[in-house]
C-alpha cells in the first residue's frame, strides 16, 4: 500500500488493485488493512473497505478452525 500510494502521488506506474485483492486473499489481509489506514490509501474503494475485512474475518475463521480441530 505504501509503495502504490508513493508512486500515486508522482504519476507513476502503480500496483494493479487485482493484485492488492489477490495479496490479501491469499493471507496478507491484515497486512493490506493496516496498510491502506496507515497510508490513507484505497480507504474509498468499497472493495476495500469492505472487501478486505470481510477476508480477514475469513482468515480468522479458518486460523480458528484449524486450531480448535487440528492442533
Amino acid at each position: 500500500m505504501g509503495l502504490d500510494k508513493k508512486k500515486a502521488k508522482v504519476g507513476e506506474w502503480r500496483v494493479p488493485e487485482k493484485r492488492l485483492l489477490c495479496y490479501a486473499a491469499l493471507g496478507g489481509a491484515l497486512g493490506v488493512l493496516l496498510g491502506m489506514y496507515h497510508f490513507r490509501h484505497k480507504t474509498k474503494h468499497w472493495s476495500f473497505r469492505i472487501g478486505i475485512p470481510l477476508l480477514l474475518l475469513v482468515h480468522m475463521g479458518l486460523a480458528m478452525f484449524v486450531y480448535l480441530h487440528y492442533l
